[in-house]
């Protein structure tokens, strides 16, 4: 949990580690009809800890909203717990799948795709760019931020100038982007979000994974030449967005047989296209043996050798 005394008052900003994303929480102002709200909830594995963090910070306030900024699994895995817990709650999502979610299509909101899991829940309305939002007594300016994720919106705060960046932007980069894994040329979108980053001048970040930071200079710089090498590789991408996917599910599963893996890997849509796009000049068995290798080497994975078995991979 961090609170900074240059974030605006009555907001805290829940620091999640992986699997979710940071929970953004805004205590209800005195006479601010809107009520408390949070931006982002988590993963679902980590709904029992969200409701317990979100409990705490607003220390009896009712939640009245719960706001996403994008509709992957790490950043609304905890709606349906937290509208379980808060009967009452408005869930407000960036718009684009309003639909998907009334009729839970799993495959259009990705967690199908992926491999990862999102408990159903309901929404009462879209967060529409060019629009504000009140929140803790101020108001928050709503800006499509497309790349990352087609629908992502980012918030910010003109008086404070401080960001919620999602995954547009971290301090060491931008989450993968996932509409150039399925053909769809999005570079350019994570280009133009970047911009748009630089053009509101934030004093304060607070993005969707990691501390919140204030070199906003510095966080752009890295992103423009990790996006540049991007574009001049899109394999390079390709291999980060599948190493990425694959530590996120160990990050669930803790451990798992290669043969098990070999399985899942085979029934997971986004491994599937990467393969066959990007790396079909191997074999599945070949290329499930580079990624686990990979892993392995940056130490974010270990092999575990069982006599007569498939080999446990390990998270670290």
């Amino acid at each position: 949990m961090t609170e900074a005394p240059f974030l605006p008052p009555g907001l805290t900003v829940l620091e999640r580690g992986w699997l979710s994303a940071n929970n953004i929480v805004f205590a209800a102002a005195a006479g601010d009809a809107e009520g408390a709200a949070v931006v982002d909830t988590g993963y679902v594995t980590h709904s029992e800890q969200t409701l317990a963090l979100v409990a705490e910070t607003l220390q009896g306030q009712p939640l009245a909203r719960i706001l996403n900024t994008h509709l992957h699994s790490d950043h609304c895995g905890g709606n349906a717990a937290l509208q379980a817990a808060y009967p009452q709650v408005q869930t407000w999502i960036a718009p684009g799948q309003a639909d998907d979610v009334r009729h839970w299509n799993e495959s259009a909101l990705s967690y199908a795709p992926t491999g990862q899991e999102c408990p159903r829940f309901a929404i009462t309305g879209v967060l529409q760019p060019g629009s504000s939002v009140r929140l803790s007594g101020r108001d928050w300016q709503i800006h499509a931020a497309p790349g990352h994720d087609p629908h992502s919106v980012i918030l910010f705060e003109p008086d404070s100038r401080t960001l919620i960046s999602a995954d547009a932007l971290w301090e060491n980069g931008f989450g993968v982007v996932f509409p150039e894994i399925e053909g769809l040329q999005a570079f350019d979108e994570v280009a133009a979000t970047l911009d748009c980053i630089e053009q509101l001048k934030p004093l304060t970040v607070i993005p969707g994974h990691g501390s919140l930071f204030s070199d906003v200079e510095t966080a752009l710089a890295i992103a423009r030449k990790r996006l540049d090498g991007f574009v001049q590789s899109p394999l390079r991408h390709a291999s980060y967005a599948a190493k990425v996917l694959l530590k996120y599910k160990l990050l669930e599963w803790q451990q798992i047989s290669l043969q098990d893996l070999g399985q899942w890997l085979q029934n997971t849509p986004y491994f599937g296209v990467l393969h066959q796009r990007y790396f079909g000049e191997q074999t599945q068995a070949q290329w499930q043996q580079s990624l686990v290798d990979a892993l392995v080497t940056s130490k974010a994975a270990s092999l575990q050798p069982r006599e007569g078995q498939s080999p446990l991979l390990l998270n670290l």
